[in-house]
């Protein structure tokens, strides 16, 4: 560690913070997409084959998984005392616009950065070089200070590449849960629309 913060600089110390901040969050997200693709749709199947036959005991199901954001999209509808289909919908629509900024928590983190941990590699880069040229004894080309001097400008990339380490890893995750945003949008809208379906046929039933 002191070997990374003599090569790296000063930079090194915010880059290290960065790296912390992203792998405690890819943690926590990664733990919560877990949750959502291990649990979420089969429980959007047994809810709607539950819903044809009783009400009751579908709000018991959906309460028991509350965690689970298609449950509390769900609940927002069928909580809903006697609704007519088009305000069934729009209590679909609300919940699960509520639930996006939950799906899409950290993305802003982790494009921050992505954006900054490369800028401040280069600014560790260019410090680094900026001290090593002014060592630089333009009377001595052939001396051992020189020779220092080129070491340390190889030295001083390391910056650079530690930012681009932190960045790329961050990137590759980050695109890893915009797919499952993704497709989590499209499962709640595919299920949500079969719900609304089933309800509208009770509602013209009675």
């Amino acid at each position: 560690m002191d070997s990374l913060f003599s090569l790296g600089g000063v930079v090194i110390v915010p880059l290290l913070g960065f790296s912390i901040l992203a792998t405690t969050l890819i943690l926590e997200r990664l733990m919560f997409w877990w949750q959502i693709t291990r649990r979420q749709k089969r429980l959007a199947q047994e809810v709607l084959r539950i819903y044809r036959q009783d009400v009751t005991t579908t709000l018991i199901k959906l309460d028991q998984n509350r965690d689970l954001p298609l449950a509390r999209i769900f609940l927002a509808a069928l909580e809903l005392e006697q609704p007519t289909p088009e305000e069934f919908r729009l209590a679909l629509e609300s919940a699960g616009q509520a639930e996006i900024p939950i799906l899409k928590r950290f993305n802003t983190l982790f494009e921050t950065v992505i954006t900054v941990a490369p800028l401040l590699g280069l600014l560790g880069t260019i410090l680094g070089l900026i001290q090593a040229f002014s060592a630089l004894r333009i009377g001595n080309l052939g001396g051992m200070d020189n020779i220092g001097v080129t070491a340390g400008i190889s030295e001083a990339l390391i910056s650079t590449a530690v930012g681009l380490v932190v960045a790329i890893v961050t990137l590759l995750f980050t695109n890893l849960f915009r797919g499952l945003y993704r497709r989590q949008i499209a499962l709640i809208q595919e299920y949500g629309g079969q719900l609304e379906l089933i309800y509208r046929k009770r509602f013209i039933k009675n």
